[in-house]
């Protein structure tokens, strides 16, 4: 973790040196976001309605919040409610040969972005990258798409949206509480009540709506886990076949109940909530290293692991690594999981867009 993200999220002590110094910069960063939200809110600034519903899906702060779960699940919602979604995305770390970008089979993650590639990849919808939202949704509706899901965006004031999903670390929460960059949010929490849908990702879903209000009628989202893919074949096994392969764990002891020995990587917003993940399922990490998001992989970055033991890795990570990738590495992929009652308030909310002409 980054010295300016333990002072955000970690109390660190550097807080004392760096929040006084950067704190002008915060003002300055809140007078430009509020000049740019007003000139919108009166009209100064020009935005623009789609002829098709659009859902953002955002935070108010930086770093990973638990976004991509949120998409792909929308994406199997609406899908399942008879809707032809589509998907738009800044495209993070990409560089398309083209704007916008619609992303095909042979799309990676160098052209497009990882988190746009692992999208099209898992749920085989159209998706646009490029900087200008409006363009790649217009593309998209133009390939038959009847609703415009934004990964990200939330601060795009540009696109006019009917629905707007923020996403909450439930353990990190908010950090310091500061604005950027004495602290990590984009937007105060006061944004959060402009949401259709608030969701915490973990964290202890009674406390959070006892103690913070506008939480009273969040959505729990906890993130499961069930089957390990292959980065190099493709190969799904459930987790506990995974486990109980001699194949995988040579030389460690075959009963499935035996903590099982692993090396772990992690180039997220958070990549010890993946360990925990890990850690909780049963692993014990005997190698692990956490990566900036985004982090544009090397063969020269896993050098040092062994090949005797299996390497595990996020979705996200896997996909930037299938052309160097090794027969022992695999990928741990997560789907959101809500409770009957929160899953109807997606259904009721997709239902209402599909009537939308």
């Amino acid at each position: 973790m980054r010295l300016i993200e333990k002072v955000w999220f970690k109390q660190h002590p550097a807080k004392w040196l760096l929040v006084p110094l950067l704190l002008p910069l915060t003002l300055l960063f809140w007078l430009i976001s509020l000049m740019r939200r007003c000139g919108y809110r009166f009209g100064i600034i020009k935005s623009y309605t789609l002829s098709k519903p659009v859902i953002v899906v955002g935070n108010i702060g930086v770093g990973g919040n638990g976004k991509t779960p949120v998409v792909v699940y929308l994406i199997d919602k609406a899908k399942s409610l008879g809707l032809a979604p589509g998907v738009i995305s800044r495209g993070y770390g990409g560089d398309a040969p083209t704007q916008p970008y619609l992303l095909n089979s042979d799309s990676t993650p160098a052209e497009a972005g990882d988190e746009p590639v692992l999208i099209y990849q898992r749920c085989k919808v159209p998706v646009a990258v490029g900087s200008n939202r409006i363009d790649s949704a217009n593309r998209l509706i133009q390939q038959g798409c009847d609703v415009i899901i934004s990964d990200d965006g939330l601060q795009h004031y540009r696109l006019k949206r009917d629905v707007e999903v923020i996403v909450v670390d439930g353990n990190r929460l908010f950090g310091n509480g500061l604005l950027l960059p004495a602290g990590p949010l984009r937007e105060g929490t006061w944004r959060l009540t402009d949401a259709q849908l608030l969701i915490a990702n973990g964290g202890d879903t009674k406390a959070l709506k006892n103690e913070i209000p506008c939480f009273k009628d969040m959505l729990a989202m906890q993130l499961i886990a069930t089957n390990v893919c292959n980065v190099k074949s493709g190969e799904i096994l459930s987790l506990a076949d995974f486990i109980a392969s001699e194949v995988i764990f040579k030389n460690q002891d075959s009963n499935t109940d035996t903590i099982k020995n692993i090396n772990a990587i992690a180039g997220i917003g958070d990549p010890q909530r993946f360990f925990d993940t890990l850690l909780a399922l049963g692993f014990n990490l005997v190698g692990k290293k956490g990566f900036i998001d985004h982090k544009s992989y090397h063969q020269q970055d896993f050098e040092h692991y062994s090949d005797d033991l299996p390497l595990l890795m996020t979705e996200k990570d896997a996909v930037k690594c299938t052309g160097f990738a090794k027969n022992n590495w695999w990928y741990l992929p997560v789907d959101a999981s809500f409770t009957q009652e929160d899953e109807n308030a997606f259904v009721s909310m997709l239902s209402t867009l599909k009537s939308i002409d």
